[in-house]
């Protein structure tokens, strides 16, 4: 590795160390010796300059923190010694000229996708079953289970091989022992059905709400729940309701007319207290039936090619460590930029990770509605945050502050590259769908799945995730990437990653060089031609984000 440490700003007077470097180590850093005071682990900080207790931090060209005691020139940053601090914003405060990356590269670049009846295109062809009540949750796993089986969408693995083995033991008197399966697993769940080659996949959602809860929830649930229909990776629809919920189906199906008031994929509903003395037999056995007939009309749909415009992308990080922000955070926005500039639409959620920054999104923004549409939805998330004792400041886990995330404005300002250096077309609430071509934010919280569930709901085709520390997070209709901030952890959890970011720390590869790597992947996927080892894990994680009481 040629360089030990990062500046990132040329104002920051604070350093990142891209390897361990021990106490007593002299740096050269413009035109000075800085004598390292303590022990810096790769990924953490250290400072410049002396800041003296109740003096600022900046990291990223933007304050990050204020001193709780004295730091000496050299010392490490760290919880005992800084606090998160941000700066305030007031709105858009200048216009934004954007000098748009060149894209000569990929203008007559097309991916084959299922194009849908509103104009969009999908790069999955999924059948989706929703319920619009926890009280369904069961009859959704039923469901599953006969239709997965049923249809051969799912290879078996061996730790089911493993019980199965057991389970002959037992039967015949052995001793009870396990085969070694190390390196047997490959995490390749996935397959298509023979029945229905053009059908990527059948897809069942579970949540925990509907019902028993203030009805705005309900309500929010309903919009996050058609914005999955819209999307275009969905080729049809089941609907399960039981009836008396919050949810209901006229509701959803409002919610749903509000943002494709022409909308028409097939879908079906089906409600469970609707039909007296039915019985459930009855009601699974009208869902098959249907869905089943859904799945051969979807299946005449193919893949046809359709311009990069069409592509609609959702960047997320998770389980981010120090060098999140300086590798492939900046990659993926540099992907972002290039799809922009394509006239592709991009989406960057987790608001709570865009604290510190939000003076910069604003005088990105393209006007000054959309400026203050993200100021307020900022400054209400806060205000909710702060009603239960909580706060933007207490966002960075465990597993980010020991990998260099020292506070959330840190965490933030290396989040927000993901968003790349576009303007800002449009702030969305959660639930509320996408429909701007550029980049969207998307209010979310931090958390992993709650912040992918609601890009897919604004009709994220396919999402880009970053992690230091590693997090297996999917989602059950956009296709999850996983891009390593490292290395190391691209090699310790290979079953888990797809794309490793890792060469940028070690200079072999530039940020550009990155992002342009990471397009052409997307575009392979978004033709069919590659899944991601979230898809073929079958990890489809869907949680809604309930903000008020339970009832």
């Amino acid at each position: 590795m040629s360089r030990s440490y990062l500046q990132i700003h040329p104002i920051d007077n604070l350093l990142v160390a891209l390897k361990d470097l021990k106490a007593g180590t002299v740096i050269q850093h413009q035109g000075q010796e800085i004598t390292l005071k303590d022990d810096i682990a790769a990924k953490h900080k250290f400072s410049t300059v002396d800041i003296p207790k109740g003096n600022t931090a900046t990291m990223y060209g933007v304050l990050v923190g204020v001193a709780t005691q004295d730091i000496p020139k050299g010392g490490l940053i760290h919880t005992f010694n800084l606090h998160h601090a941000s700066q305030d914003f007031l709105g858009k405060q200048k216009e934004y000229n954007w000098e748009a990356p060149n894209v000569d590269r990929w203008k007559n670049t097309t991916f084959k996708g299922y194009q849908r009846p509103d104009g969009q295109v999908g790069t999955q062809n999924y059948w989706l079953v929703i319920p619009l009540v926890f009280c369904e949750n069961r009859n959704i796993e039923l469901l599953k289970n006969a239709f997965i089986k049923g249809l051969g969408f799912q290879k078996n693995d061996p730790f089911t091989d493993q019980v199965i083995e057991l389970k002959k033991q037992l039967e015949s008197g052995q001793d009870l022992k396990t085969n070694d399966i190390k390196g047997t697993f490959k995490g390749e769940l996935l397959q298509k059905s023979a029945a229905f080659p053009h059908v990527d996949g059948i897809k069942f959602l579970r949540h925990e709400s509907g019902c028993g809860e203030s009805k705005d929830d309900s309500d929010m649930l309903c919009s996050l729940l058609a914005g999955y229909c819209v999307n275009p990776n969905v080729g049809g629809i089941s609907v399960l309701s039981l009836g008396c919920q919050h949810s209901q189906i006229e509701t959803f199906k409002d919610s749903l007319k509000a943002i494709d008031p022409n909308f028409s994929k097939p879908i079906h509903f089906f409600e469970q207290q609707q039909d007296e003395g039915s019985g459930v037999e009855n009601l699974l056995s009208d869902v098959i039936l249907k869905t089943f007939q859904g799945l051969v009309e979807i299946n005449k749909i193919s893949r046809t090619e359709a311009p990069l415009s069409k592509l609609r992308l959702g960047v997320k990080c998770g389980g981010s460590d120090g060098f999140s922000g300086i590798s492939a955070n900046p990659a993926i926005g540099h992907t972002a930029d290039l799809l922009v500039a394509l006239g592709g639409t991009v989406m960057i959620a987790e608001f709570p990770e865009l604290c510190g920054v939000e003076q910069e999104l604003q005088n990105r923004s393209v006007n000054a509605t959309v400026a203050d549409n993200f100021g307020k939805l900022m400054r209400e998330y806060a205000r909710r945050a702060e009603a239960v004792g909580a706060g933007f400041d207490m966002n960075p886990s465990p597993g980010n502050i020991k990998d260099g995330l020292i506070t959330d404005a840190i965490k933030s300002a290396g989040a927000a590259k993901k968003a790349g250096t576009s303007p800002i077309v449009d702030a969305l609430g959660y639930g509320q769908y996408a429909k701007k071509h550029g980049l969207n934010l998307v209010c979310t919280p931090g958390n992993d799945v709650l912040a992918t569930t609601g890009m897919a709901g604004a009709g994220a085709t396919v999402q880009l995730f970053t992690t230091g520390l590693g997090t297996p997070t999917g989602n059950p209709i956009s296709p999850m990437v996983k891009l390593s901030t490292n290395t190391r952890l691209a090699e310790k959890l290979p079953e888990i990653i797809d794309i490793d970011c890792g060469p940028i720390i070690s200079g072999e590869k530039s940020v550009e060089e990155m992002g342009e790597e990471i397009l052409d992947y997307v575009i392979r996927l978004a033709s069919g031609e590659i899944n991601t080892k979230a898809m073929e894990l079958g990890q489809d994680d869907f949680m809604f984000w309930r903000r008020g009481v339970s009832l």
